[in-house]
C-alpha cells in the first residue's frame, strides 16, 4: 500500500522536506501505523515524531484520530500542535 505523507511546521523542518510517497508495510493501516512506520525508519523521523507530546493528524484533508483506517492512495498529513494568540 502507497500513501502521500505531508509534513508541516517543525514537522517539516526536522525531517527536512515536505512530504513523500511512502509504501507502507502491511500491519500500516490506521494513522498510528503510519507515524509508527515512520518512527520505525530512525532519524530523522524517530525524533521528529517522539519529541512532540502530541502530533496531529489528517487523513484525506480530514482531521484523524489514530485509530483512522487508511487506505492505498490516500494523503496523509501530520503537524504538530500550534497555538494562536
Amino acid at each position: 500500500m502507497q500513501v502521500k505523507v505531508l509534513y508541516f511546521a517543525s514537522l517539516r523542518d526536522k525531517i527536512g522536506k515536505p512530504g513523500e510517497m511512502m509504501d507502507l508495510p502491511g500491519d500500516a493501516s490506521t494513522l498510528a501505523g503510519v507515524r509508527d512506520a515512520l518512527i520505525a525508519r530512525g532519524e530523522p523521523w524517530d525524533s521528529a515524531f517522539r519529541n512532540l507530546k502530541r502530533i496531529r493528524g489528517a487523513v484525506n484533508q480530514e482531521m484523524a484520530e489514530d485509530d483512522a483506517a487508511v487506505k492505498d492512495g490516500d494523503e496523509v498529513a501530520f503537524f504538530p500542535p500550534v497555538t494562536g494568540g
